[in-house]
């Protein structure tokens, strides 16, 4: 009796502040009309969204009464109403739905190429090895080139500091849970093989004795793909992903995969079930890393390894990269394959490289960005090109900014990136206003599109191993089965038409810029630990900037540019059209001298 006396408490104080607060959005006697080609508001203040921060009993019990009858019927479309979630229902969109947002390259003149690849990033990777900045770096691909060259470390002796740091890891207070499944034997018979290549003077690439992760969402010969949960992956994989099968034949030392937020349906990278644990960040282990990628971008920050492999559907690599003050690339969609990778979201999701430096994102980009024929999209994909990203200034470079929307983010973050845009001034790109309209649709249109799809994947499992899921997951899934496919096709004609504002505003600039977050790392509450927590709030903030990239397909690129007081990390976003991930490196790598030290 006292648990159902406790969720009609719940309900009706949903329903109380649900009536008495004044609800966002359009009211529901409006019906707008969008005219093809015509955008509706630009660069409006984001809405008021309401959720308050549960967890442990207080988000047990609500997550009970969200999928009880009263929950479904009553308690979920009221939630929906509250954070704007039903303005598709009073929008007309004329512009027929697009349910990818694959874009054909440009046709480009082919420039003839002064230099190959390797060439050029060899020549980036000396360039950056004498950076302005004084005091800590970040050990990069460059130092353990430098290493093994030289003759001063072997891959393999690199290998067992790694095990002896794997060990370290657990026995830490908190540990760190970066690294969820590791093998010592396959750690050190991929080493011995590097070593053996480097002794023979005939290294495979730039990756070869690298030490890399991938995240557990990723199929890696012989770990378990458990996605971050406690049910999936019962048995381990005997096939490698794409994306694993390019490092191993890269040379790259795998030393196992990263912790992730459950199902990869969350922002904060927090996963309390028993095969995980939550990742902690290097910066303050008592702050999340972000998610859902969360152990790659703790083990990068930590200096586990200097690349690792996430995946990216609403910023999931580039808010832990940003929380834990590393580089995050989101590449354009279908850049690099999906294949081995469990298809939650098939329109927004993105694979990416989390690095120590703008250099080695540039590095994982010239190896893993390829046509695969197992994966449908970016078969078309120019090949990659990074002739001009050797350039001393940003000499006729356009920069958008439309201030409104980056303004919209904690004081101390927009302190920061405004000074990063006059440094981008300062080297002689133009900054301009740019309009970015109908970013409220966007943001709606975005969580119902990957809700949607990552509902259809999982409504087997979510009938069928419900109890094994984390609150948040089920509440997340349970919200998720709200959409109709009526709400789904809206959010698809919402697309066509972003995707056109896009190429429209890429006309006139090469690059927008906004903060990487509109705040930092959110601090772990101790019930956090035990049964995770929700929190909509800190969840809308953390994709304010990554939702746009998702949703319509185009590269962005987040980059460390400085701290708050208390020493957490603030990073800034650069975003270019399709298939332009070289103007993004061009640009990252003049922000990475902006920030004059590294903590």
């Amino acid at each position: 009796m006292a648990p159902l006396l406790l969720s009609l408490a719940v309900a009706l104080l949903l329903f109380y502040l649900g009536f008495v607060r004044r609800r966002p959005g359009i009211p529901r006697a409006a019906f707008h009309r969008r005219e093809p080609g015509r955008a509706g508001d630009s660069g409006r203040q984001p809405p008021r969204a309401w959720g308050p921060r549960l967890s442990g009993f207080p988000l047990r019990l609500f997550v009970h009464v969200a999928n009880t009858a009263f929950g479904q019927f009553c308690v979920m479309p009221l939630l929906l109403r509250m954070n704007n979630f039903t303005l598709m229902h009073y929008l007309d969109i004329r512009e027929d739905p697009t349910f990818i947002p694959e874009v054909a390259a440009e046709g480009r003149e082919e420039k003839p190429e002064t230099k190959n690849t390797l060439e050029i990033l060899e020549q980036l990777m000396e360039t950056r090895s004498h950076p302005g900045n004084t005091g800590f770096s970040f050990k990069g691909i460059q130092d353990y080139l430098n290493c093994y060259r030289t003759g001063e470390l072997t891959p393999l002796q690199v290998a067992q500091n790694i095990i002896s740091s794997l060990e370290d890891c657990e026995k830490s207070s908190p540990p760190l849970r970066a690294i969820v499944q590791w093998d010592r034997v396959q750690i050190q018979k991929m080493a011995e093989a590097a070593t053996t290549r480097y002794r023979n003077k005939c290294p495979l690439s730039l990756l070869d004795g690298i030490p890399v992760c991938l995240k557990e969402e990723i199929q890696v010969v012989p770990y378990h793909c458990r996605v971050g949960t406690a049910y999936l992956g019962t048995e381990p994989e005997t096939e490698d992903a794409t994306v694993t099968r390019k490092l191993r034949e890269a040379g790259a030392i795998i030393i196992g995969v990263s912790n992730m937020h459950e199902l990869g349906t969350g922002t904060t990278g927090c996963n309390p079930n028993r095969f995980h644990g939550t990742a902690r960040n290097p910066y303050n282990p008592q702050h999340f890393t972000g998610g859902s990628s969360s152990g790659s971008a703790a083990a990068v920050a930590a200096g586990l390894c200097p690349l690792a492999l996430g995946t990216d559907g609403g910023g999931s690599v580039r808010i832990p990269a940003s929380f834990c003050g590393v580089v995050g690339l989101k590449g354009t969609f279908g850049l690099i394959s999906c294949h081995g990778c469990l298809p939650l979201s098939y329109s927004t999701v993105s694979l990416g490289p989390i690095c120590t430096s703008v250099t080695d994102a540039a590095i994982a980009y010239s190896i893993l960005a390829e046509p695969d024929p197992l994966y449908p999209y970016g078969l078309q994909q120019p090949k990659p090109s990074l002739s001009e990203i050797l350039t001393p200034d940003l000499k006729g470079l356009k920069l958008g900014v439309n201030w409104t929307f980056f303004k919209a983010c904690d004081a101390e973050i927009l302190a920061v990136c405004q000074k990063a845009v006059e440094h981008l001034q300062a080297l002689g790109a133009s900054v301009m206003d740019v309009p970015l309209p109908e970013m409220e649709e966007v943001r709606v249109a975005h969580v119902i599109c990957i809700l949607s799809e990552m509902m259809d994947f999982l409504q087997p499992d979510f009938n069928t191993h419900f109890q094994q899921m984390n609150l948040e997951t089920r509440l997340n899934l349970t919200l998720a089965s709200q959409f109709t496919a009526l709400d789904y096709i809206k959010a698809n004609r919402q697309r066509t038409r972003s995707m056109s504002f896009l190429r429209e505003i890429f006309t006139s600039v090469n690059c927008i810029l906004t903060p990487a977050t509109a705040c930092t790392a959110p601090r772990i509450q101790d019930s956090d630990l035990l049964t995770g927590n929700n929190d909509v709030l800190t969840t809308l903030k953390s994709m304010r900037y990554m939702q746009l990239g998702n949703f319509t397909g185009i590269p962005g690129l987040v980059v460390p540019v400085g701290y708050t007081a208390t020493g957490l990390p603030i990073s800034f976003q650069v975003m270019a059209k399709w298939w332009d991930e070289a103007v993004l490196f061009r640009v990252g790598l003049k922000l990475e001298e902006f920030r004059d030290m590294t903590r």
